[in-house]
C-alpha cells in the first residue's frame, strides 16, 4: 500500500479543513494517508514523515500573496534533506486557500512546485478541466477556479465547517486521488518493484 504525507500549514482552520479531504481522497484510491500539521518551530516529525512517504501533497494559506509563514519555516528546515536530496523522485501535488478567488494563489502554487522541484520530486498537476467548461462555476462545482498547478480553494472570513465550500473539498479529494493512484503506479514501475516482480 502507497503513503501519502499531506504536509500543511493552517492558521485558520480551512487549510486543515482541506487537508482532511485530500486525506479522503488519498483513502478512496486504497492508499494510507498521513497528516502532518505544521505547528511551532519542531520539523522532526514531518520531515521523516516525507521521508517515509511515496508521495507529498504540500498545503498552506496564501497570505500578501505568498505561502504562509509557518510553510516557508518548514520548507526551511528541510535544508539537510535537500542537500543529500532525501526526497528525490518522490511524487509531489500542492493547494493553497485564500480569501480571494485569485488572491495571487497561483504564485503560492508555483512556490510549492519549486520547492518539490528543488528536492528532485515529480509534480502532479490536478489533471481537471476547469469549472468553466461545462459551465460550471458554483460553490458545489469541481474545479471552480481553474486551476491546473494545484487546487485553489477560497475560504470567507467564515468558520472552516462553513467554508470553503463543498466544490473546493471535492476537487481536493480528486487531487488526493490521482496521487494516490499515482504513488500507486510509480512505486509499482521502480527499479526495486520490477527486479521483484521478475
Amino acid at each position: 500500500m502507497s503513503k501519502v504525507a499531506i504536509v500543511y500549514h493552517s492558521a485558520a482552520g480551512h487549510t486543515a479543513a482541506l487537508a482532511q479531504s485530500a486525506a479522503e481522497g488519498v483513502r478512496d484510491a486504497g492508499a494510507e494517508p498521513l497528516l502532518l500539521r505544521l505547528e511551532g518551530d519542531d520539523y522532526a516529525q514531518a520531515l521523516e514523515g516525507v521521508r517515509s512517504a511515496d508521495a507529498v501533497i504540500f498545503g498552506a494559506p496564501t497570505f500578501m500573496g505568498d505561502l504562509s509563514a509557518g510553510f516557508r519555516a518548514f520548507a526551511e528546515a528541510s535544508a539537510k534533506d535537500w542537500y543529500v536530496q532525501a526526497w528525490k523522485d518522490k511524487l509531489a501535488a500542492g493547494f493553497t486557500v485564500s480569501n480571494s478567488p485569485s488572491g495571487d494563489k497561483l504564485n503560492s502554487l508555483t512556490s510549492l512546485a519549486l520547492f518539490a522541484a528543488q528536492h528532485g520530486m515529480v509534480w502532479v498537476s490536478t489533471g481537471l478541466l476547469p469549472g468553466t467548461v461545462a459551465g460550471k462555476i458554483g460553490p458545489e462545482d469541481v474545479n471552480r477556479l481553474g486551476s491546473f498547478l494545484g487546487v485553489m480553494a477560497q475560504a470567507e472570513n467564515a468558520p472552516a465547517d462553513v467554508t470553503p465550500p463543498a466544490g473546493d473539498h471535492k476537487t481536493i479529494r480528486l487531487l488526493g486521488a490521482r496521487v494516490a493512484e499515482a504513488a500507486r503506479r510509480w512505486k509499482a514501475g521502480s527499479p526495486a518493484a520490477v527486479a521483484t516482480a521478475a
